[in-house]
């Protein structure tokens, strides 16, 4: 087998027997939605980020509609996004009727520029929702302050790939009123299945998404609300819990490899991650940047080595946003990046000798 780009297996067979046992538990009790693993999950990820509820849903997408749903947003409102993420993070405005209001990232983090926030804010805006691109949070306490001074604005961080990094010494997820992540297999902390989660201290606001989560159901045959089927499967909770054992180890794993990035390719040329002020990362990607990005893929794929150019068309420019009425140089910044965006592999185990050789291939 050639190199993986996101090595799964290696995790897989350090702890298979503590899956097997997780998973062999949950088909002896039977409970296969919303069964005690997930409220154990919940327990532990309320521990792990010190905040006062965890909602297990069934994907970092629900996550994003669940919280949106539960602040009543909906057609005619406007929430601020960027356009440099996955389609979800603006699809889940977008399905309630609400309008994306795009603005640009910072040149350094990639991460949605805080200076640009404030000017998009207008009386239609009800929600600002930073992403956590490639593995650290955007500059939350920054975009926190202009929320507060906007009129305490809601803020939703979408921590799908920075969720364990820390902002200021605190975890992503737990840096606004509601915080986000997924558990898709190929982020940081990830399932074998779809599955996800939420985060706050808000007891109301918990209560409305639980009710949300379950059909809008507030106690059996009564639905005071509109929800969704947002349930997290037992099984990809048990999953999430065996890996939460080794989730710290992991992000140091990421920390190490990506230093070593970092010096094998100081004389690339090419463009390398930048933290930002007060951050750590987790490194759910380490992506480059090539002034010939094409290029560079394709010497490391005939050297048999992988690697992904992440959100190469940006949402702006996406025929689903076309509404919007966007065009080419609305967002420089973000077009700049996601034309020469390239990402390596990147997992815990990808090994010294792996990293050797994807430096030799970038620099020979």
């Amino acid at each position: 087998m050639g190199m993986q780009f996101i090595d799964l297996k290696t995790q897989q067979q350090k702890i298979r027997g503590r899956i097997q046992a997780r998973i062999d538990a949950v088909l002896d009790h039977g409970q296969y939605i919303m069964g005690p693993e997930m409220v154990e999950l919940e327990e532990c990820l309320c521990e792990y980020l010190d905040v006062g509820h965890t909602l297990g849903v069934s994907s970092g997408t629900d996550a994003l509609l669940i919280a949106l749903m539960a602040l009543d947003i909906g057609p005619g409102d406007e929430v601020i996004t960027v356009p440099y993420t996955w389609i979800s993070t603006a699809e889940v405005i977008a399905l309630l009727g609400a309008t994306p209001v795009f603005v640009d990232i910072e040149p350094g983090t990639w991460n949605m520029n805080p200076d640009l926030v404030r000017d998009a804010i207008t009386e239609k805006t009800k929600a600002i929702m930073p992403v956590g691109i490639y593995g650290q949070t955007s500059n939350m306490s920054a975009i926190n302050r202009i929320a507060e001074e906007a009129g305490n604005l809601p803020v939703i961080e979408d921590a799908a790939q920075s969720f364990g990094s820390l902002h200021h010494g605190k975890k992503s997820g737990a840096l606004s009123g509601i915080g986000s992540t997924s558990f898709f297999p190929s982020k940081p902390l990830g399932g074998y299945g779809d599955g996800g989660a939420i985060f706050t201290d808000d007891d109301e606001l918990a209560e409305k998404m639980r009710w949300i989560r379950l059909h809008g159901q507030e106690r059996k045959h009564f639905h005071p609300i509109i929800g969704i089927n947002g349930r997290l499967d037992t099984l990809q909770a048990a999953i999430v819990l065996t890996k939460l054992e080794i989730f710290d180890e992991e992000i140091k794993l990421r920390q190490e490899i990506a230093d070593r990035y970092a010096a094998g390719l100081a004389e690339s040329g090419l463009t390398l991650p930048v933290l930002g002020e007060g951050n750590t990362s987790v490194y759910a990607q380490y992506t480059v940047l090539s002034d010939d990005r094409d290029a560079l893929q394709k010497k490391l794929s005939d050297d048999g080595i992988p690697s992904v150019p992440y959100y190469a068309v940006p949402l702006h420019l996406q025929p689903a946003f076309e509404n919007l009425g966007h065009k080419k140089g609305d967002f420089p910044v973000t077009e700049d990046v996601s034309g020469r965006c390239l990402s390596l592999p990147m997992s815990p185990y990808v090994t010294e000798a792996d990293q050797e050789a994807i430096a030799k291939s970038i620099l020979g």
